[in-house]
């Protein structure tokens, strides 16, 4: 195994671990029934998104973790960490929450500065 193929596996490992660490979406919230989140990333400078997906969250035995990794593939010790944003939202009731985070890592000697953005669309009991 090459090193850089170590280095992601050890991210995943590290990642994992988090995840089973960390206490239940549910348990932290027993309102929310479901969750959908529009991802979109893209480079600081560009206008529109280079990557969009969905994802639903399966409330009942997610992580209350929303760690995203960054999306460029160069980039070393960055990440989209939008737990707190999103919870906080969440905690309040919000019906639709949007947050918007900056990849703090690099890429060779520079930069990332990736833009995600998030929007959530909860439902609650």
């Amino acid at each position: 195994m090459n090193s850089r193929a170590r280095e992601a596996a050890a991210r995943f490992a590290d990642r994992r671990k988090r995840e089973d660490d960390s206490p239940r979406l549910s348990e932290e919230l027993p309102n929310l029934v479901a969750l959908k989140l529009t991802v979109e990333e893209r480079r600081n400078t560009a206008v529109t998104a280079e990557s969009k997906y969905v994802r639903h969250v399966i409330v009942d035995r997610a992580p209350a973790l929303f760690d995203i990794p960054c999306g460029d593939p160069s980039c070393h010790d960055g990440g989209h960490d939008v737990t707190q944003s999103l919870m906080r939202q969440l905690r309040a009731g919000a019906n639709e929450i949007t947050v918007e985070h900056e990849c703090h890592g690099g890429v060779g000697t520079a930069h990332c500065g990736r833009i995600l953005r998030v929007v959530g669309t909860p439902t609650y009991r």
